[in-house]
């Protein structure tokens, strides 16, 4: 065990290197250095690890370089009590989903592992992974981070809403996205741009179950930023024939109408525009449009600082 001067040592040294990792010359050189990486991944999944957010930070700075995508290929043996199997994919996800709220190691809650799904979600393989299930628990693992839309850490609401909008980008998939018995994603991505507005009862009768007891003190996402996103997601969604028919049928035209009218927000109004211009759209000549408008995100546009 190391004592409490090595840990505040180890704490000064990681504070250093993300702030240093600013720098994409020293970014590059700390990505490509293979032990280095392992070093930290080996660190980052122990259950006692006095610095593991910081650790999550740097991944998260690392995650911006296009080469970090070989992670996803990346082994090593798992600590039992994470319950992971030996792909690194998969034991980052158990420290994002277990980990939350010191619920595996108690001086850590891992939030900025999102920001590494988020990065890492611009490449197609990694996408693949996300609508993949794993074999070690039969989960596919963009169903373990859908509940944290609504999560109260800003950073984690933020990372999954950008990771779910580009594993979005993957057309072929929406069919399973909007299957209630498959990932079920539309109501995880509702609920959070929606408040505790007052709607028709047809209309009410018609959302989708999840949203139709909502409690007086209902409140959207804080950040309107992450309103944008999820309104850039369902505009993905209506890509195909379907999931405009399915949006149409649930009633999602009412829940962007107010959003659009008490957002205060130029881009969450713009990105409101849009989806309603293809939800009112005549079917005619409208298959594939959507996606054109919507770009996929790196979160974030900066790198992390401490």
């Amino acid at each position: 065990m190391p004592t409490e001067l090595e840990e505040k040592i180890a704490e000064h040294v990681l504070t250093m290197l993300i702030n240093l990792s600013g720098d994409p010359e020293i970014l590059e050189n700390l990505a490509n250095d293979d032990k280095f990486i392992g070093v930290v991944l080996d660190h980052i999944v122990g259950q006692g690890e006095p610095n593991a957010n910081l650790l999550a930070m740097l991944l998260a700075n690392l995650a911006k370089l296009d080469s970090f995508e070989s992670i996803l290929e990346r082994k090593q043996t798992a600590p039992s009590a994470l319950g992971s199997d030996d792909s690194i994919m998969n034991q980052l996800m158990d420290l994002f989903v277990k980990g939350q709220d010191g619920a595996y190691n108690k001086k850590a809650d891992f939030d900025y592992l999102a920001y590494v799904f988020a990065d890492l979600s611009k490449h197609e393989k990694v996408r693949k992974y996300f609508l993949t299930e794993q074999k070690y628990d039969g989960v596919i693992p963009l169903t373990k981070i859908r509940v944290f839309t609504e999560h109260k850490s800003d950073v984690r609401r933020k990372g999954v809403a950008s990771t779910i909008k580009n594993v979005a980008f993957d057309i072929d998939s929406h069919p399973v996205f909007l299957d209630e018995d498959g990932i079920n994603l539309l109501p995880y991505v509702l609920l959070p741009i929606t408040g505790n507005e007052e709607y028709e009862v047809e209309d009410t009768m018609e959302m989708l179950p999840d949203l139709q007891l909502l409690s007086p003190d209902k409140k959207r996402d804080s950040d309107k930023k992450n309103i944008q996103t999820h309104i850039e997601t369902l505009t993905l969604l209506t890509t195909t024939r379907e999931g405009r028919e399915l949006m149409r049928r649930v009633k999602v035209y009412p829940i962007v109408r107010e959003t659009h009218l008490r957002v205060d927000d130029e881009g969450v109004r713009e990105a409101c525009e849009r989806l309603v211009q293809v939800l009112m759209r005549d079917e005619e000549g409208e298959e594939g449009g959507a996606s054109s408008q919507v770009q996929e995100v790196d979160e974030d546009d900066e790198i992390v600082e401490v």
